[in-house]
C-alpha cells in the first residue's frame, strides 16, 4: 500500500512559490483567501464573493498510461467518452492520488492548471483548456492549495503554461459528447 503524498508543507511548489513565479513572469492576478474547499459543490459560495469565471480541473489517464489535465469552466458539461474520442485516448478514467502527486505535485482537491509546473519532463501530462473558459475575461483557480483562489486573465494562464514548456490544447469541451469525433 502506498504511503500517499507528504504533508502540505512539502509541496514541490507551494502557493507562495507559485505567486513569486507569476510575479517574475509579470502576470497580474488577484489573491483570495478562504476556508479549504475540495469540490465544486463546496465552492459554490465563492462565486458570490470572487469575481470571474470559476473553473474545475480533472486529472485523467487512459488505459495506455497517458495522463491529461482538463481545465474547464464549472458549468461546462464534459462527457468522458466524447472527450476520449476527441483526444484519441482509450478508456479515460480518473488518475490516482499517487499519480497526481508523482506527476503534478498536488493532492486531490487542489488540482489546478498551475500544477503543470511540476511536470518536469514536459511531456508526462497533456493540458487541455476549455475554449469557453479561455473566452472569459477573468478565470479563477486554486494556486496549488485549496484554501486560496487566484483570478487572472486567460492570456496570463497561457503565458504561465508556456513558461512551463507546455503547449496546451484549447478545445470546445461542450462539443466533447458521446459519438462525436
Amino acid at each position: 500500500m502506498a504511503a500517499g503524498p507528504p504533508p502540505t508543507d512539502l509541496l514541490p511548489v507551494p502557493a507562495e512559490a507559485l505567486l513569486r513565479e507569476l510575479d517574475r513572469l509579470e502576470i497580474s492576478y488577484s489573491l483570495h483567501r478562504h476556508d479549504p474547499v475540495f469540490t465544486v459543490a463546496e465552492s459554490i459560495h465563492l462565486k458570490m464573493e470572487i469575481p470571474g469565471l470559476h473553473c474545475r480541473n480533472l486529472f485523467l489517464r487512459d488505459k495506455k498510461g497517458a495522463f491529461y489535465l482538463i481545465v474547464a469552466a464549472n458549468e461546462t458539461k464534459i462527457d468522458l467518452r466524447g472527450l476520449q474520442a476527441r483526444l484519441g485516448a482509450q478508456r479515460l478514467s480518473f488518475g490516482s492520488a499517487d499519480d497526481l502527486w508523482r506527476l503534478l505535485g498536488v493532492r486531490p482537491g487542489s488540482v489546478c492548471p498551475f500544477a503543470i509546473i511540476n511536470d518536469k519532463n514536459r511531456n508526462n501530462v497533456s493540458i487541455v483548456l476549455d475554449r469557453v473558459m479561455m473566452d472569459a475575461p477573468l478565470v479563477n483557480y486554486h494556486p496549488m492549495e485549496n484554501h486560496l483562489t487566484i483570478g487572472l486573465s486567460p492570456a496570463g494562464l497561457l503565458k504561465f503554461v508556456a513558461s512551463c514548456g507546455h503547449a496546451p490544447h484549447i478545445m470546445d469541451l461542450n462539443e466533447a459528447r458521446a459519438g462525436e469525433a
